[in-house]
C-alpha cells in the first residue's frame, strides 16, 4: 500500500499543502505520518513510526524527496534501507519523478541521487545566502533578528554593573533581565591582556 509522510521544519509551520498533495493521490489522513521537527534533527517520531510500519511492496510518498532526509547521504542511506526490505519511495512535486520501487530500473536510481543532491546544495546555498546578509546587516551596525524587547533603563543599569564586577547571575538578579537577553545585549567584553606587557601573545 501506499503511506504518506510528510515534515515541516517549526511547530508554527503547517503541513496543509502536503497533506492535500498526498490526498489528492488517495492516501488517507490515518496512512500519512507528519512531523513538525527540522530535517537536520534525528528525533522524528513521524519517521521512526513510519519506518515502523512499512512492509514489503508497500511505497512511501512524499511532497518533495529533501523531506526524508538531513543530507544527500542520509536521504541516499533510508532510501537504500528501504529498498533492501522492499519498501519503494516516490515523489510528487520535484522537477523529477522517481519511484524507488524498481530497483531494476538505474534511471530511477540516477534520479534519486540527483534529487538528493540538488536538495543538499539548495539547502547550503539558503543557509550561506543568510550569513551573508547577517555579516552585511553586522557590518552597517544594524542588528539582527527579534526587535528588542528589553527596558533600556534596566540595559544601562546592566552594563553599569558589569562595568563594576557584577556577575551575570547577579545582574540578573538585580535588574530581572534574562540571562539570554543580558548575552545579546551586552556589548562584549574587552580582551583581557595575557602577558605582563599588557598585550596578548602572537607569534609571526
Amino acid at each position: 500500500m501506499d503511506l504518506g509522510y510528510a515534515r515541516v521544519s517549526t511547530a508554527k509551520q503547517d503541513l496543509d499543502r502536503q497533506l492535500h498533495a498526498l490526498g489528492e493521490v488517495g492516501i488517507p489522513a490515518e496512512r500519512t505520518f507528519v512531523d513538525k521537527k527540522s530535517g537536520s534533527t534525528t528525533d522524528r517520531p513521524g519517521l521512526r513510526a513510519l519506518l515502523g510500519y512499512a512492509r514489503d511492496g508497500d511505497v512511501i510518498v512524499v511532497h518533495t524527496l529533501d523531506r526524508l532526509g538531513r543530507t544527500v547521504r542520509d536521504t541516499l542511506n533510508l532510501i537504500h534501507d528501504l529498498s533492501t526490505r522492499g519498501v519503494g519511495v516516490r515523489n510528487l512535486a520535484d522537477p523529477i519523478r522517481i519511484d524507488s520501487s524498481n530497483a531494476a530500473d538505474p534511471m530511477a536510481q540516477l534520479a534519486v541521487v540527483l534529487l538528493a543532491l540538488f536538495g543538499q546544495m539548495e539547502r547550503t546555498y539558503t543557509l550561506e545566502r543568510a550569513a551573508h546578509a547577517r555579516a552585511v546587516a553586522t557590518a552597517k551596525g544594524r542588528r539582527i533578528g527579534r526587535p528588542s524587547v528589553v527596558d533600556p533603563h534596566k540595559l544601562t543599569y546592566a552594563v553599569h554593573l558589569r562595568e563594576a564586577g557584577d556577575t551575570i547571575a547577579e545582574i540578573v538578579a538585580k535588574t530581572g533581565i534574562t540571562r539570554s537577553s543580558l548575552y545579546r545585549h551586552l556589548p562584549p567584553r574587552p580582551v583581557e591582556p595575557v602577558t605582563a606587557a599588557g598585550t596578548n601573545a602572537t607569534r609571526p
